[in-house]
């Protein structure tokens, strides 16, 4: 039986979204490796842009962990395997630190991570104590670590906010509001770090300012228990999958890649937006992204369209996920009003909106078997056909996505988490 594995570890939540959690945890992370330690970083719920900073920061892949969308086993498994290697794990939290159901606090104290609360302390003085013991004694349960300031105005201002802190709560230090250590963000949520051409530079100021306000001593060892065996009669031996990847489809869970590989599928990545003919594949997986702010280019590459369309015809597995789906139908209107003809695979058109169309946990029941994942979307569409099946929200939150099917094409908006059900996920993209 394998042996339990320990390993430093801390989670970084916040009172709101907003409040910089992604910009401290990817300062600890570069802080920490800069100073030679291997780290590995987890994002608490369903995000795809925030890992991709934090991949930058820590120079090693980062997965999501949720107790319902990826489960308790499959995330234990996750922690374990990280246990083995790392120095430190750091893990984001997501939304409010008791946000949602599960929460970020939910998932600390399941895994008896301590939390490390990031306050906003702009405009804050005293305040910052009283907002601090309320997160730190909320849940009498909860494990806390102590306290991060960010956005701090000056070394005067950081010592009011760690001058306020009562009942032993311990001050981790502060993190300037420096215009260079920020990261950039847009309707989605953060810009994605391939856009960034300062993203290092940043990223190593933000680690230089952390460190010159905090000893970067390593957080207390926490023990992850062994996961149970894992079981799965799936198989793709010999499916080659063609999987989209490029400034316009970038939104894809890593551990969706690796389970396709653990099954026997060959991966081959290849750009709607650059490339002029699909690679020879007999599936294709088109994942969300930003299709909105490059649907006039997408259009314009006509060839690549035309093979698309082809490979439908042909009777070939296609799976399109939120963006992905945008990519297939008849046509695609941004917030300016610019409307693009798109691949006309799928009846209707969607149109940008300038506020949260959707944001909920799916569950999705289709012929497969039921597959998990999230929705988070500005558009609307409009379409004709009828839905094969709809999400079921846990939450009760908006949501209850339609799943459309034309042969061997599904789309929808939802982002499938392909390890809550490995048989179901391969039967999809199998031919």
């Amino acid at each position: 039986m394998s042996e339990p594995r320990s390993c430093p570890a801390v989670l970084i939540a916040a009172p709101a979204s907003g409040q910089g959690k992604t910009t401290v945890t990817a300062a600890l992370a570069r802080l920490h490796r800069n100073l030679g330690r291997k780290v590995r970083v987890f994002k608490c719920g369903p995000d795809f842009l925030d890992p991709m900073i934090l991949e930058r920061a820590s120079g090693a892949p980062v997965y999501q962990l949720d107790l319902w969308m990826i489960g308790a086993q499959e995330s234990r498994r996750l922690l374990w395997q990280a246990a083995q290697e790392a120095d430190l794990i750091l893990i984001e939290g997501v939304m409010g630190l008791f946000d949602g159901t599960p929460s970020s606090a939910d998932l600390a104290r399941h895994f008896g991570v301590p939390v490390l609360a990031v306050i906003d302390g702009t405009a804050m003085a005293q305040t910052f104590g009283a907002l601090a013991l309320g997160l730190a004694r909320y849940q009498a349960d909860l494990p806390f670590a102590g306290v991060l300031a960010n956005r701090v105005g000056s070394l005067r201002h950081a010592q009011l906010l760690e001058g306020s802190l009562t009942e032993g709560l311990r001050w981790y230090g502060g993190l300037s509001r420096e215009r260079g250590i920020e990261l950039p963000s847009r309707h989605l949520g953060l810009v994605q770090a391939s856009e960034l051409n300062d993203l290092d530079a940043r990223l190593d100021a933000a680690a230089q300012a952390l460190g010159a306000s905090c000893d970067a001593a390593l957080p207390p060892p926490v023990t992850f228990a062994a996961p149970a065996p894992q079981g799965c009669t799936a198989t793709l031996d010999g499916v080659r999958i063609g999987v989209a990847r490029d400034e316009a489809f970038a939104f894809i869970y890593g551990a969706n890649l690796d389970l396709l590989r653990q099954l026997g599928a060959e991966l081959v990545f290849f750009s709607p937006l650059h490339d002029r003919a699909l690679p020879a594949v007999d599936s294709l997986y088109l994942p969300g992204g930003y299709p909105e702010l490059h649907h006039h280019a997408l259009a314009a590459n006509i060839s690549m369209c035309q093979a698309i369309r082809a490979h439908h015809a042909e009777g070939k597995p296609l799976l399109a996920e939120c963006g992905g789906m945008l990519y297939l139908l008849e046509a695609l209107t941004d917030v300016a009003g610019e409307r693009a003809e798109l691949l006309g695979l799928l009846p209707g058109e969607a149109s940008m909106q300038k506020r949260l169309a959707a944001l909920a946990l799916q569950a999705v029941e289709l012929p497969e078997g039921t597959l998990r994942g999230h929705t988070y979307h500005h558009s609307l569409t409009s379409t004709d056909l009828e839905p094969l099946a709809r999400g079921l929200s846990p939450n009760g939150g908006r949501g209850n996505e339609a799943v459309y099917r034309l042969g061997r094409l599904t789309a929808s908006y939802v982002h499938f988490y392909f390890p809550s059900n490995p048989d179901a996920a391969a039967a999809l993209l199998r031919p």
